[in-house]
């Protein structure tokens, strides 16, 4: 795998997937980008560049575990901006990478042409999931096999009574098939002190990433899942309310990993969006 250097002298790698024009792709966790795979296809479309971010993967851990913190890593997607050579360029972000993508666009607005945002987490720009809006999209999927145990463990979460995730891993998905169990054990975060720290006090400024966001001049897309409990879909078109030119769609049938759910529907639309032509909503406004 290629490999370059932080500010700090962290060794960090990263995957490369596909031709054509680069597009940077932040994964969730913190954890290694390798879940992504080839986002369902899109490689076909875009030269996929996928950063494990530092102490996961094959980045090397840094001695400053503080620097696992959001506002942080910043600096750690413009040192890869920096080594690939590139002036300006698109960015994609899954889960909780999205509130890494919304700090670099807040800090780095210049830098960024079109931004997708993929089941993004809110944090970022405080935009807060309640319990009711989880179970509220849970109970579309009341008629599977495995409801009535992951909805107790989910009820449980919720009141602060439980902590059964795996439990609940069926919601993250479409269908609960081999397909997307074995990509669940693939997508399992690999460092639990990154995870901590990534959202440790400071890593955050709710406030002034909204604004920096509602002024920054590009085009953004916000896909959510149908049934995606993480990042509800109300909860992304809010947050996709916050910029001046955004797309917002819900891939139906989806949940927390759209590409795995139905990889065409998420190329279709991602493609689209990424070559300046609106992505067909499936749901939505």
């Amino acid at each position: 795998m290629p490999t370059f250097s932080a500010p700090d002298g962290t060794l960090l790698s990263y995957r490369v997937h596909g031709d054509g024009e680069p597009l940077v792709c932040l994964p969730g966790g913190p954890t290694d980008s390798a879940y992504l795979g080839e986002l369902g296809g899109l490689s076909a479309h875009r030269r996929l560049i996928l950063p494990d971010p530092r102490g996961t993967g094959r980045s090397a851990a840094p001695a400053d575990t503080s620097s696992y913190r959001c506002d942080r890593l910043v600096g750690d997607v413009e040192a890869l901006r920096a080594h690939l050579g590139l002036d300006r360029f698109d960015l994609l972000a899954h889960c909780a990478g999205a509130n890494l993508a919304a700090r670099y666009v807040a800090r780095h607005p210049e830098r960024v042409g079109r931004l997708a945002l993929i089941t993004p987490s809110s944090r970022a720009v405080g935009i807060a999931v309640t319990g009711e809006m989880r179970q509220e999209v849970a109970r579309l999927r009341a008629g599977e096999p495995w409801f009535p145990a992951a909805s107790a463990a989910l009820a449980a979460i919720v009141a602060g009574t439980g902590t059964d995730w795996e439990a609940i891993a069926p919601f993250a998905y479409g269908r609960w098939d081999a397909a997307a169990q074995a990509h669940h054990v693939t997508a399992q975060p690999d460092n639990p002190e990154a995870v901590a720290l990534f959202g440790a006090d400071g890593a955050f400024d709710p406030a002034a990433t909204r604004a920096a966001l509602a002024a920054w001049p590009g085009h953004a897309l916000l896909l959510a899942g149908e049934f995606e409990l993480n990042s509800p879909p109300p909860a992304v078109a809010e947050f996709a309310g916050l910029f001046a030119a955004a797309a917002f769609t819900v891939q139906t049938g989806a949940g927390h990993n759209p590409w795995v759910d139905d990889a065409g529907a998420f190329v279709a639309a991602t493609a689209a969006f990424l070559n300046g032509r609106p992505p067909v909503p499936t749901m939505g406004r």
